[in-house]
């Protein structure tokens, strides 16, 4: 995998963080989603087990892979 970068960024009225272009849950501040984009970098590097997935591309199309439970991403967090 390569490495994701976890930005803490005012959001919905509170705070929240952004990854790969997805938001986190809202939380009430800075430190109470820092804490959580801290939380959710270190469980990110954890090696797990190999699954199948399932997703929906931006253009709309479902694809099937295999997702190697040791290839785990290089994580920051950046705010």
């Amino acid at each position: 995998m390569g490495h994701l970068t976890y930005k803490i960024v005012q959001h919905d009225g509170g705070w929240a963080y952004r990854v790969d272009g997805s938001y986190s849950e809202t939380f009430p501040s800075h430190d109470a989603a820092l804490g959580a984009a801290r939380r959710a970098a270190g469980e990110q590097r954890i090696s797990g087990d190999t699954h199948g997935i399932v997703y929906e591309t931006a253009a709309g199309q479902w694809r099937e892979e295999l997702s190697d439970g040791h290839d785990r991403p290089w994580t920051d967090v950046e705010g």
